[in-house]
């Protein structure tokens, strides 16, 4: 209404009554397209029980937030895994479903155990450190270690925060999917969204569109099983990196981007890197560079285990490409789990999960990925722009980041500095790796 009406906001919303705002939002948000109106209303929703694969579809949207129950501080219910509708007319395949998830948490559970007295004897207790307190610490190194065995059957708990429009498009989503938890999901998000908000989400349902775009997907599982002994590449960077940078820079001053270029083209290549060092030369640890470093993009394939890939998916700001969930690329062992003797235990619930995954992928691709572990290797193509990168690695190479998703960031932060040096110079880490070419003040 404030778009319309004179008066101050205060004033407004004493004019405003239920049916009076359910008619706006119809005529004008849902009638008109004026979508960014629905923006305004913010839903909370504690969503519980649902799978990792589930969970990780309402979370592949970039306008939300979400705080997940974690697998690296908890330990995790022995029966807390979801069994597929779809398998309960299929007897013997749900059986065998249940068993070898049963098989992978016992596994789980034997993992924490082995891996806890190894701690014991080869991590001491601190001078000042209580019995709880060092308890804990070991319980969080082992649990973060071995979560790598649980499939993405295992259930999760989820808080959200939305606004309407985004909780609209993550229902369809949801509703236009091949699997019957995620429809039966997106349609119970809808209840609940249109309890708090009835006319923003009310088209909310089913798309055709997402549902054949998603159902082209599968072929993926069909492919020859391979596994690639790299971690990370660099496909692409814009070329003329830094003068592009530097004109984006120049262009704030007030010309046009046609001049700002031709004068980024025409001088040195040190005042152009002068003009970029200048703008986050003062760069603190929890500052991001300007909005001009958008711009510059990185191309990156990345291979890791899917519970890096969960972490790496929560830097929304990239535009990432994942493909279905699968054993074909090998899996990763953690190290604690091969300094604690426990591999072949290890190796073993991995070998049930890739047979139960096979079995799975002849009767549906889609629900195969629910026997996918952890530790298993998923591909995935990555775009970023310089801004991003800066958040990428000063978080993700830090020696508090997870082992398994800080290596290949490693890597990644290594070959973009090798193909583009002078743009990462200023670039504050929390632990610069040993091969950092800069000193760090």
């Amino acid at each position: 209404m404030t778009s319309r009406r004179p008066e101050p906001f205060d004033e407004i919303a004493l004019q405003v009554s239920a049916e009076r705002a359910a008619d706006f939002n119809e005529r004008w948000v849902m009638g008109y397209g004026h979508a960014s109106v629905a923006e305004h209303a913010i839903v909370h929703l504690a969503v519980e029980n649902i799978s990792r694969l589930a969970c990780d579809t309402l979370e592949d949207n970039r306008l939300a937030s979400f705080t997940e129950k974690s697998s690296r501080y908890q330990v995790i219910d022995p029966e807390s895994f979801h069994v597929p509708q779809e398998l309960e007319p299929v007897y013997d395949l749900k059986s065998r479903y249940v068993t070898v998830c049963r098989s992978l948490f016992v596994a789980y559970a034997r993992l924490i155990q082995g891996v806890t007295t190894h701690l014991e004897t080869n991590r001491p207790r601190g001078d000042n450190e209580s019995d709880g307190a060092y308890a804990l610490r070991l319980r969080r190194q082992a649990t973060d270690a071995c979560r790598a065995v649980l499939p993405a059957a295992t259930l999760t708990n989820v808080g959200v925060t939305a606004n309407a429009r985004t909780l609209e498009h993550a229902i369809s989503k949801l509703m236009s999917s091949s699997l019957d938890e995620e429809r039966a999901l997106g349609s119970e998000l809808r209840e609940q969204g249109r309890s708090i908000t009835p006319t923003l989400v009310k088209y909310a349902d089913y798309n055709p569109y997402f549902a054949a775009t998603r159902s082209r997907a599968p072929g993926r599982f069909q492919q020859a099983e391979h596994a690639p002994n790299w971690s990370v590449r660099l496909l692409e960077v814009d070329g003329n990196a830094s003068r592009k940078l530097c004109a984006a820079l120049l262009f704030r001053r007030g010309d046009s981007y046609a001049d700002a270029m031709a004068a980024a083209n025409s001088m040195p290549v040190a005042n152009c890197l002068e003009i970029i060092n200048d703008a986050v030369r003062d760069i603190g640890p929890h500052d991001a560079p300007p909005r001009e470093f958008e711009l510059v993009a990185f191309t990156f394939e990345f291979v890791f285990d899917y519970g890096a890939l969960r972490e790496f998916r929560r830097h929304r700001m990239q535009t990432y490409v994942s493909q279905p969930l699968t054993v074909a690329n090998g899996f990763d062992t953690p190290p604690l789990i091969g300094e604690s003797g426990m591999a072949e235990v290890f190796g073993t619930a991995i070998s049930e999960a890739d047979g139960l995954f096979r079995t799975l992928a002849e009767e549906n691709p889609a629900l195969a990925q629910y026997a996918v572990t952890h530790a298993h290797r998923q591909r995935v193509l990555s775009k970023m722009n310089l801004r991003e990168c800066y958040h990428l690695f000063k978080l993700r190479s830090s020696r508090q980041a997870h082992f398994a998703i800080r290596q290949p960031v490693l890597e990644a932060m290594r070959l973009a500095v090798d193909a583009e040096p002078e743009l990462f110079r200023h670039l504050p880490l929390r632990n610069a790796p040993d091969w950092w070419p800069f000193t760090q003040g």
